[in-house]
């Protein structure tokens, strides 16, 4: 079966190298080791795991360290690198561009220039940058000019600025933060109505959707009584999350997979393989289950390939 995966990762030299200049080491912030990358191990790993095309994008930390100087920069430099690979191999790789948020008019300008200039899939952003969360209403311009380009705009998780201390959870972010702090801004963008007030935005939620399936209940029950009461912005919860578009990345089974499934439009779930920071073995078991689980009964195509070769115009 073709497989598109949508979520995995490119480590460039430039990425690496601006951690080096802050003087910072990525897997300290993060808690989880920092796997090696090289062209040569991307190959490979799409070859011996099946994957026909994959969409790369940085993962965490976000490149934002503190001065709004370096982090555009070093976006410029990544999504140069970023275009100079897929370039050189356009049928297996794509990649969605990096912003420099939460600095708005520079995102604007080089999310501008990675679509028309350097081939870019769509753009990425952080759950949160600096402690600014997506749904921040600074980040209007922003949503305004990618609504007007129709753009796809991959999510990913990053550290939260204030974690409570103690707990096992500060170490290993990946484990519980992560999948928090994405929850954390889906909600948000929802119930700001930043999903509503830019209608053509194709968000792509990671991780089987994160915690979203467990609270969606919620969320749209809750608003039935913070909307009348003038708490919370009128949305319609159901349309909103019927419009976003999730990547199955991760540990999916035995719960995961069909908890998003029940609040998903299948048309809209895509596989994601989260290459090099799971490893290739793994990532192989996982779509060994994916071939035969009875949940993709019927949509299997679809979520291997289809959904995401209609999201992104792959031919």
């Amino acid at each position: 079966m073709r497989i598109v995966d949508v979520h995995s990762h490119m480590l460039p030299p430039s990425y690496l190298a601006l951690f080096d200049e802050a003087g910072v080491d990525p897997a300290t912030i993060d808690g989880f080791p920092q796997p090696a990358w090289s062209a040569e191990k991307a190959l490979a790993f799409v070859d011996e795991v099946g994957i026909d095309y994959s969409v790369l994008t940085i993962s965490s930390p976000h490149i934002h360290l503190g001065s709004d100087d370096r982090a555009c920069y070093w976006a410029r430099r990544i999504n140069e690198e970023f275009a100079d690979f897929c370039s050189a191999h356009p049928d297996r790789f794509g990649f969605c561009a990096v912003l420099p948020t939460p600095c708005v008019d520079e995102s604007i300008e080089e999310a501008r220039r990675a679509l028309d200039d350097l081939d870019a899939l769509g753009v990425k952003i952080p759950s949160n940058a600096c402690g600014v969360y997506a749904g921040d209403n600074r980040f209007e311009p922003l949503y305004d000019f990618l609504d007007g380009r129709e753009a796809v705009v991959i999510i990913h998780p990053n550290a939260p600025q204030d974690i409570p201390g103690g707990c096992f959870t500060t170490g290993p972010k990946p484990l519980f933060e992560f999948v928090v702090d994405t929850t954390r801004t889906v909600l948000d963008l929802i119930t700001s109505g930043t999903l509503a007030r830019h209608p053509h935005l194709k968000v792509v939620v990671p991780h089987a959707g994160s915690y979203l399936p467990l609270v969606a209940a919620r969320l749209a029950g809750i608003s039935r009584v913070l909307v009348p009461a003038g708490m919370m912005e009128p949305v319609d919860v159901d349309e909103e999350i019927d419009h976003l578009w999730f990547d199955i990345a991760g540990d999916i089974f035995p719960t995961g997979l069909p908890a998003l499934l029940s609040i998903a439009n299948p048309r809209h779930v895509m596989f994601g393989a989260d290459f090099p920071y799971t490893p290739a073995p793994l990532i192989a078991a996982r779509n060994e289950q994916l071939q035969t689980c009875t949940e993709l009964d019927g949509i299997r195509d679809d979520v291997m390939h289809a959904n995401a070769e209609r999201l992104f115009n792959l031919r």
